[in-house]
């Protein structure tokens, strides 16, 4: 199958070689651009919260040995990779996230350090549960102009099998990036929110991971 990696760097690559592995033909088509934004982090946080990978590179080394929180395994990979040696993933969405912070009650502040205007909801609810957080923009998702012209000649010569979606963000940013015409394909969604999103364009139909992870997402293209 042609598959379509609509997901941003960090990542991208990483999903397109593992869609080598399972013998489809990756082709990336980011939707987003992704820009750092300098923040202020406090020194010592009692864990942090990442909702996701793209926020780690925000985070400087000495906040390294921080218990640190997470929604998935992909993440806790690259928080692993990247130092932090305290790392506990939630293996699922917000809402497992949440319920693993409230059940460690860990003392101290939470930095939570994510996209902008990301990770509101889940702030008010562990506020209103009665951890303390902190919430800091560490980058900014943006997004881009136009498809890559080889992902948008392929969707309009009916070259693409399925598109893979991450996050409702990117999911919206496609429906507006997608040329006149696009051909029918499937759409596999990580979540019920990401496929939410999606409704827009006639896809051949949309699929929805039954977790939201990447190997249940990859798993829709059998």
């Amino acid at each position: 199958m042609k598959v379509l990696v609509t997901r941003p760097e960090p990542g991208a690559s990483a999903t397109a070689a593992r869609l080598v592995g399972m013998g489809h033909e990756p082709l990336l088509a980011p939707c987003l651009a992704i820009t750092p934004m300098p923040a202020i982090l406090p020194e010592r946080p009692g864990a942090l919260i990442i909702t996701s990978a793209q926020a780690i590179a925000g985070l400087p080394p000495s906040l390294c040995e921080v218990p640190v929180f997470c929604v998935g395994d992909a993440t806790a990979a690259r928080l692993r990779v990247a130092g932090f040696g305290r790392v506990e993933s939630a293996g699922g969405d917000a809402n497992d996230l949440f319920r693993l912070i409230v059940a460690r009650g860990l003392p101290g502040t939470h930095l939570m350090a994510v996209g902008e205007r990301h990770g509101l909801a889940l702030q008010r609810r562990l506020r209103a549960a009665g951890v303390t957080v902190l919430r800091r923009t560490v980058y900014a998702a943006r997004p881009l102009r136009a498809l890559p012209e080889a992902a948008a000649e392929a969707l309009g010569r009916a070259q693409v099998d399925a598109v893979l979606f991450y996050s409702a963000e990117t999911a919206r940013a496609f429906l507006k990036l997608a040329p006149p015409g696009t051909a029918i394909v499937t759409a596999c969604a990580l979540s019920p929110a990401v496929a939410q999103a999606l409704h827009g364009l006639p896809w051949r139909e949309i699929r929805v991971a039954l977790a939201p992870s990447e190997a249940d997402l990859m798993a829709l293209l059998a």
